[in-house]
């Protein structure tokens, strides 16, 4: 199939489409390259692909030397008639858009960043799905929309009308805007809510990554709330294994949907949502411990209060994943962080 993939510089979106790649996929991948974090490594990912950033130029089609079947344009989703082109020239069949601007905590100090890239960009997006005749268009939401929710695990159907971070608003508003087109236009829409996902060719910004940095460098790493958070870490491969089921399952539209009987993950629009987290949360301070045990180096640990916009434990239920789709993660955090450190000292040697 040919599938458009946004965010192929970025952490899922190089693993996916590499992934999509090798299984026979025709992939056009698009990616800002923004300097959010070191551009070296969105580089570096896209040279593992194939993709000589040294020869690239912007809204230019630049083909891989590895995959013959990957196409990869520098472009910013807010540009939509370039984005337009873009899908008037390819024609995609699914859509899979894992671009956005990340992090919690970058999105109190810098909002604006999140509008154009989360708000703008989407919706660009959606308006060219909305003409492209597409078959289905998948994209990543965030374990973070469940924001102030306390029941324990999150699953799809509780509402998620709170969250604690201009990050997590714009994620919860590309569900609500996928939704309104999946119902005005009937375009098969797939949710895809991530937990915390680690492992090779991960964002420099989150914990793994400093964490590692930090103790092979002899410096403290910083560890709030005191270590009294959960996550449910999950490995990328089995992110990557949950979007490639996701898209080979398409929505349907639930014709006895109602508001109040009804999941809120479900609709009477052919739209669904998903959890793919590792159903198993772990106390931070075991997973430091387990980093520690790779690492074969004891952590400086500096404790520190809870920071603004972070919650205090993240836990999928992935029933629905599982029912609908026959998968669930099952990479354990010490086989996926030995994973990470292999991949680091190896990226990192010189």
């Amino acid at each position: 199939m040919k599938i458009l993939i946004t965010g192929t510089a970025g952490f899922v979106g190089f693993h996916l489409a590499n992934r999509l790649l090798a299984d026979g996929h025709e992939v056009i991948g698009i990616d800002s390259i923004n300097d959010y974090y070191d551009v070296q490594l969105k580089y570096g990912r896209l040279n593992a692909a194939g993709i000589d950033h040294n020869c690239m130029q912007y809204n230019q089609p630049a083909v891989s030397s590895v995959y013959p079947g990957y196409r990869f344009y520098h472009l910013h989703l807010e540009n939509k008639e370039a984005l337009q082109a873009v899908f008037e020239v390819h024609q995609p069949e699914i859509v899979i858009n894992l671009a956005a601007q990340a992090g919690v905590r970058y999105s109190i100090e810098n909002p604006d960043a999140y509008v154009q890239s989360n708000l703008v960009g989407f919706a660009n997006l959606l308006e060219c799905c909305r003409y492209g005749n597409i078959k289905h268009l998948l994209f990543a939401s965030s374990s973070s929309v469940y924001g102030l929710n306390d029941e324990i695990p999150f699953t799809e159907d509780q509402h998620v009308d709170h969250p604690i971070s201009f990050y997590a608003a714009t994620k919860k508003s590309n569900e609500l805007m996928a939704h309104v087109y999946s119902h005005l236009f009937r375009i098969p829409v797939t949710g895809l809510r991530f937990f915390t996902v680690y492992g090779p060719w991960g964002r420099p910004d989150m914990a793994l990554f400093l964490f590692t940095k930090n103790i092979l460098e002899g410096k403290p790493i910083k560890v709030f709330n005191n270590g009294q958070m959960q996550r449910d870490f999950t490995y990328i491969d089995d992110i990557v294994e949950g979007v490639v089921r996701a898209m080979q399952h398409l929505p349907t539209a639930d014709s006895n949907w109602t508001n109040k009987t009804s999941s809120a993950a479900t609709s009477s629009a052919p739209y669904k949502i998903y959890n793919i987290g590792h159903n198993s949360p772990i106390n931070l301070l075991d997973f430091i411990d387990a980093l520690e045990a790779a690492l074969g180096i004891p952590a400086k640990r500096e404790m520190l209060p809870m920071q603004p916009g972070e919650v205090l434990v993240t836990y999928a239920n992935v029933e629905s994943l599982v029912q609908d789709v026959g998968y669930m993660p099952t990479t354990d955090v010490q086989e996926g962080v030995r994973q990470f450190i292999r991949w680091y000292r190896d990226f990192y040697k010189n």
